[in-house]
């Protein structure tokens, strides 16, 4: 009798990723179908399984078929269109927790395209069992579902050569630098009118991603971020020099006198010259 036993190396079954499945939608496009710029928190699949039409990531327009999988990192603006004579029908995977690393040297790049060819079939087949498994809801279907995508994950990382990331942990190294590098441009720079644009210039990353990628490495929002670095140094200037709030407001850079002191009572407590009083009695 022959007989064959596999042994699982329990030190390697798994890069246990925290991600979790957050919806699955099926769409068939009709004429009245709105074609509408938008981005997420979390990452998507678009699996295309019948029709023709294009994808838009950002100023990026390109041909989508039958067999396609669009993958769309989080906080990308992107939308999709239907040829009306073959209109699309599609699976969209919202996932959370994850982002993809498409390996492309220092470039961050924030979405793919892929087509399956002949290993389609079984992509297709993990796709409508989890569609089957979210319609029928049958006891334990959400974890059916969390499974497969696991599953799902892996075929596509081995189909296409590329990585997933942990976005609620350590962020790339690549990204960190960027990140970085934003960090250090609002530490020279904080006294200039400072644009989403302006940083995604300087950096590899699109605005939406920066956004994300600058909370996840510094704790705040990119604006937060700034407007912490002008209160600081509006802090010394209020202690050791005799500009009037208006100057100072505008030497730190807020576009306004009233959003300078309604930010820096929100950091710091008090008003601008509530603090400037205070800190002066205290030096007497």
């Amino acid at each position: 009798m022959g007989n064959n036993r596999h042994i699982i190396d329990s030190q390697k079954t798994s890069r246990k990723l925290n991600t979790k499945l957050l919806y699955l939608t099926t769409s068939k496009y009709e004429e009245d179908w709105p074609s509408t710029r938008h981005s997420h928190y979390c990452a998507e699949l678009f699996y295309v399984f019948k029709g023709n039409g294009s994808f838009i990531v950002e100023n990026q327009e390109f041909s989508v078929k039958e067999g396609d999988l669009v993958i769309i990192n989080p906080n990308v603006e992107h939308t999709e269109k239907s040829i009306v004579s073959q209109p699309m029908e599609y699976v969209v995977v919202g996932i959370d927790g994850l982002m993809f690393n498409f390996n492309q040297a220092e470039n961050y790049i924030h979405y793919n395209m892929c087509n399956f060819g002949h290993d389609r079939e079984r992509l297709q087949f993990h796709l409508m069992t989890m569609v089957k498994e979210m319609e029928g809801k049958k006891t334990e279907y959400e974890a059916v579902c969390q499974n497969l995508l696991e599953v799902l994950l892996i075929q596509i990382t081995r189909h296409n050569k590329f990585s997933i990331e942990d976005s609620n942990g350590i962020i790339s190294k690549n990204i960190s630098k960027e990140c970085s590098k934003v960090k250090r441009y609002f530490d020279s720079n904080y006294s200039e009118n400072i644009s989403l644009e302006n940083l995604s210039s300087i950096t590899n990353m699109n605005k939406y991603y920066l956004i994300h990628a600058f909370t996840k490495y510094t704790g705040m929002s990119p604006i937060n971020y700034l407007n912490n670095r002008r209160i600081e140094e509006s802090k010394a200037l209020l202690e050791t020099t005799d500009h009037s709030i208006a100057e100072i407001s505008s030497m730190i850079g807020f576009s306004s006198q009233s959003y300078f002191s309604q930010a820096f009572r929100k950091k710091i407590g008090i008003s601008p010259n509530e603090y400037k009083k205070k800190k002066r009695q205290e030096n007497k």
